[in-house]
């Protein structure tokens, strides 16, 4: 008897202590991270394969990416994101482990009227932690401004603005997100959204994407999402499908 009410013990208390958080906010499947931290003392993981047709004669897989993080106070979190591609072009296929990012999110600010939720990202890449073939020159920073409004019980506003350089010059690419999150159900969520890269000396690159969520329990979730490219220099379509937990 006594091993059964310590069972039940320990599943009541870890049931107790999921629903003091929120449940799992993730910063996929758009492209639009969120300016939630994970809680702290919890450890999340958000993975996700893609298929991504780049024009007629290159496509590229990611199997997986993963973003792994960490609360380490209320208002800050660690990050560590690493990446598995696969490349085609015409009949030549490349696959290996691009540079490794390690980086923070801090937390900014709260919503407050119209000054929207607010958290800095910042990551740093590791040029010569990657497989040969992907190894950078340099180690460069990436960082973006994520901000979210709250419109109604069911509907949020996203967007974020920052810069990434390629590892390779010293010339920034900017970032802009825009998507509208909009709640189905209390475990069905959907999105879309406008996004684009715009690199300092080529014309940018612009890209509209959708996809929904679905919340298994408050700590697991999965979500589906595809996209295609608005001017001719972005990618033809992608698509992707991916899972996040958190304990």
């Amino acid at each position: 008897m006594k091993p059964f009410l310590i069972v039940c013990s320990i599943v009541l208390s870890f049931s107790l202590y999921a629903q003091s958080h929120e449940p799992i906010a993730t910063d996929r499947p758009d492209q639009t991270e969120t300016p939630s931290i994970v809680p702290k003392g919890m450890f999340q993981a958000e993975t996700g394969f893609n298929y991504q047709k780049n024009n007629h004669s290159s496509t590229s897989w990611t199997l997986p990416s993963t973003l792994w993080k960490y609360g380490a106070t209320e208002n800050f979190e660690l990050r560590l994101i690493t990446e598995f591609v696969t490349e085609e072009i015409n009949v030549t296929k490349t696959s290996g482990i691009i540079p490794l990012l390690i980086g923070c999110k801090i937390k900014i600010c709260s919503e407050n009227g119209w000054l929207p939720k607010t958290s800095f990202i910042g990551h740093l890449s590791l040029p010569n932690a990657a497989s040969k073939l992907y190894k950078a020159d340099f180690c460069v920073p990436e960082f973006r401004f994520t901000m979210q409004h709250t419109l109604s019980n069911k509907l949020s506003l996203g967007y974020n603005l920052g810069s990434e350089w390629d590892g390779y010059s010293a010339e920034p690419t900017f970032i802009y997100t825009l998507t509208t999150g909009y709640s189905v159900t209390q475990r069905l969520g959907s999105y879309i959204e406008l996004f684009g890269f715009a690199p300092q000396r080529e014309s940018a690159n612009h890209n509209f994407d959708g996809g929904f969520t679905y919340l298994i329990t408050p700590n697991f979730m999965v979500d589906l999402s595809a996209g295609v490219g608005l001017t001719h220099n972005a990618p033809d379509h992608y698509c992707a499908v991916g899972i996040s937990f958190r304990i």
